[in-house]
């Protein structure tokens, strides 16, 4: 905002005579400047707008000559005038040729008008106005916009800053939060959740809005399946659930399955170990678990189970892997044996 210097003339300062110049004894002093034998000296005059001061011709104590309009040639005498490059003009002449155009009106400032004047531009007292609501803007803070003028308060309704959080204006004075060419008030600028101000902390941008760092945590960060923790580094996830690695264990025994190999029965996660003992398929010639550890092969029969290395003959305990095989109650043998079996049977 600015504020204005005002230039003007107060014509109760300025004194005229009325005494003839062309009487006799009557002179000039200081260029043109005449005074009268009966005044005590020079007429009074005051500062207009830079480059010219008003006087008012008197009696010339030194007697004779005329004294005219430099521009229209008509005498002074008894009459105010303007002295310009030392030169004097008639009042009506010197508002014709020099006088300010007020910007509002469009027409000249005399002489006897307060001019006031702002980056080359000028007006009368009366003209000087705010363009929306018309207020008189002197002896008040005003400001301009493409060559308009308004008041402080039409100013900030027009062309002002505005919050974008409460669609305020930013007022002089007032903290302004920039962030992705959006601004708010200091007041205004808060996290999205517990509408905190946010001030000079850090915070975390979702989705167009803004969460101081407890917040986002709460709403935002990831949780570990099991404890319900906010994971901060290093989780693994199964099955598109998020576990811290220390919480992602066995469901039978608790040891830790992060980075080695385990089986699932129901979406649960076991070791090797606790998923054969509880859910594998058991051999029915060493009675272990059957496990899928260290590509461990196995043979199914009538709902019977082996290891590779245990399916072998009962009798001669060749294996019988890829091999015919008869079997006898539990065992099962080779054909061999079941043949050798089965004559020492006929012969008993």
């Amino acid at each position: 905002m600015f504020r204005l210097t005002e230039v003007h003339v107060d014509s109760s300062m300025i004194q005229v005579c009325q005494t003839r110049l062309l009487a006799a004894g009557n002179g000039s002093r200081m260029g043109f400047e005449p005074w009268s034998g009966g005044c005590s000296g020079p007429a009074h005059h005051v500062l207009l707008p830079p480059a010219y001061h008003l006087f008012t011709a008197t009696k010339d104590p030194e007697g004779g000559g005329h004294f005219n309009c430099w521009h229209c040639d008509q005498p002074l005498a008894g009459q105010r005038y303007i002295l310009r490059d030392d030169h004097p003009h008639c009042v009506k002449c010197y508002e014709e040729l020099f006088a300010n155009t007020c910007d509002e009106c469009h027409k000249a400032i005399g002489i006897d008008s307060k001019d006031l004047t702002y980056k080359e531009k000028h007006w009368h007292e009366n003209c000087f106005l705010c363009s929306m609501c018309k207020i008189s803007l002197v002896d008040k803070p005003f400001g301009c916009k493409n060559d308009r003028i308004f008041c402080a308060n039409c100013y900030d309704q027009a062309f002002a800053t505005r919050c974008d959080g409460c669609g305020e204006i930013f007022r002089a004075g007032m903290k302004k939060m920039e962030y992705k060419g959006k601004e708010w008030h200091d007041k205004c600028f808060c996290c999205a959740l517990c509408k905190t101000p946010i001030g000079t902390r850090s915070f975390i941008p979702k989705n167009d809005e803004v969460y101081c760092s407890a917040c986002f945590e709460e709403k935002f960060a990831t949780r570990c399946t099991k404890c319900k923790q906010v994971i901060t580094s290093g989780g693994v996830t199964y099955r598109n659930e998020p576990w811290h690695r220390e919480c992602f264990g066995c469901t039978n025994c608790g040891t830790g399955l992060a980075g080695q190999r385990f089986t699932s029965k129901d979406d649960k996660p076991y070791c090797a170990e606790c998923f054969g003992e509880l859910f594998a398929k058991r051999c029915i010639e060493c009675t272990k678990p059957i496990t899928a550890v260290g590509g461990t092969k196995f043979i199914s029969f009538e709902d019977r189970h082996w290891h590779n290395d245990c399916f072998k003959c009962a009798q001669c305990s060749a294996s019988l892997v890829g091999q015919g095989f008869i079997t006898d109650g539990p065992d099962i043998l080779c054909p061999e044996c079941a043949k050798a079996k089965l004559m020492a049977q006929h012969a008993a």
